[in-house]
């Protein structure tokens, strides 16, 4: 990685956006032992609640705020007094404390949603902004629905939060809509059009309608964004957010064609990743990039003789390199000989040149009835070969 390669900020939004996701809902001592990981994984910053929504929400906030010291802490607030008022008295103890605010900037969000004219949604953001800026100098603003934006109002709205002393400016895609093309464009535009846009950081948050949140924030990055918010096991809104921990890989695996860096420990991704299950009760799909049950895992047998052999002729990353416990080789009905025997070798089993040979058929055999075969299994059909009197029908 290049020393002059551009630093991104990590925005976490679990707690936020994530729990807004069915299911996923946090009471406040998960949110705050969430919060605990988030600043031991490095997230620059963690949006930790809406505080206006509940007062759990603003407790949760209040309570992050007041343990968890190094991030610094956002809450959410519409455009509007009383949510600004809120999100400043529940931010009152942290260290460091951003105050995010945001309206809608689409015409169909402002005449079918809001009902409001663009004029009133200029004047909104203006006066939320400013009113923000009275409780700290750390103001992010968010133009909700910004992807499918009339470009010269976005442009208008942009220019004047700047001006009331905004310093990141969020422009999400809130339907999962655009393409990574598309994303890369829509940012290089907005950047080139509005004056002094060297002077604050652009942010994108992307939702994962199509499957391509992760793919359009790294475009975002390539058009200039410099913070991307995205949650752990990517959950949110509907089908969720860029995830965490597929961000910070695609950076780190992918240095070649994107040279930037982050402040995420990427070892406890992993670690991160089932906390969150915990907390939440809701499993990540097994076929998880990073984080999944089978990221690492191989039951083919040509896959398992590459990775016995050198481990990157089928991983791009090292478990440990995201704290996933060691690759396992998955014996099952795909599995081949190599595997086989070199399972029996960790167990302590003492297979014979012989041996091996019926035993890779009985665990194939085997397979046709199981989905995995585990270590208990394969010393069953070691000793049943051994001593086929002594053990019973495995099937």
């Amino acid at each position: 990685m290049s020393q002059d390669a551009a630093r991104i900020v990590i925005f976490d939004t679990t707690l936020r956006d994530g729990e807004q996701a069915p299911g996923f809902t946090m009471d406040v001592p998960a949110k705050v032992t969430m919060a605990r990981a988030l600043d031991l994984l490095g997230a620059d910053i963690i949006e930790a609640g809406f505080p206006v929504a509940s007062p759990a929400d603003a407790e949760a906030v209040s309570q992050v705020a007041r343990e968890v010291r190094r991030p610094v802490i956002a809450a959410l607030a519409r455009c509007r007094a009383q949510d600004i008022e809120e999100a400043a008295k529940a931010l009152a103890p942290a260290a460091r404390k951003r105050i995010h605010t945001f309206i809608a900037t689409s015409d169909l969000h402002l005449s079918r949603k809001l009902r409001i004219t663009r004029d009133a949604c200029l004047d909104a953001a203006v006066s939320a902004v400013r009113l923000a800026r009275q409780h700290t100098d750390d103001v992010e603003f968010s133009a909700e629905d910004a992807t499918r934006s009339d470009r010269d109002f976005l442009c208008r709205v942009i220019e004047a939060v700047v001006r009331e002393g905004c310093t990141t400016v969020n422009l999400p895609d809130t339907v999962g809509y655009g393409t990574p093309d598309e994303t890369r464009s829509f940012f290089e535009d907005i950047r080139a059009r509005v004056p002094n846009a060297d002077r604050i950081i652009f942010s994108a948050h992307c939702h994962d309608d199509l499957g391509l949140a992760v793919a359009n924030s790294l475009a975002a990055i390539q058009g200039g964004v410099r913070q991307v918010e995205c949650t752990i096991n990517g959950i949110g809104e509907r089908a969720g957010n860029a995830s965490v921990e597929e961000i910070v890989m695609a950076l780190r695996v992918r240095s070649d064609l994107l040279p930037y860096t982050t402040a995420i420990d990427t070892t406890g991704l992993y670690n991160a990743s089932q906390l969150l299950t915990q907390l939440t009760n809701e499993p990540v799909q097994a076929n998880k990039a990073i984080v999944g049950r089978n990221a690492f895992a191989h039951e083919a047998g040509i896959h398992q003789d590459g990775v016995l052999k050198d481990p990157s002729t089928y991983e791009i990353m090292r478990p440990q390199d995201v704290g996933q416990p060691t690759a396992r080789l998955v014996l099952g009905r795909h599995s081949g000989r190599h595997a086989v025997l070199q399972r029996c070798e960790a167990l302590g089993l003492g297979v014979t040149a012989d041996e091996i040979d019926r035993v890779y058929h009985a665990v194939i055999s085997l397979g046709e009835h199981r989905r995995a075969i585990g270590d208990g299994d394969l010393r069953r059909i070691v000793e049943k070969m051994r001593h086929p009197e002594a053990v019973g029908n495995l099937q």
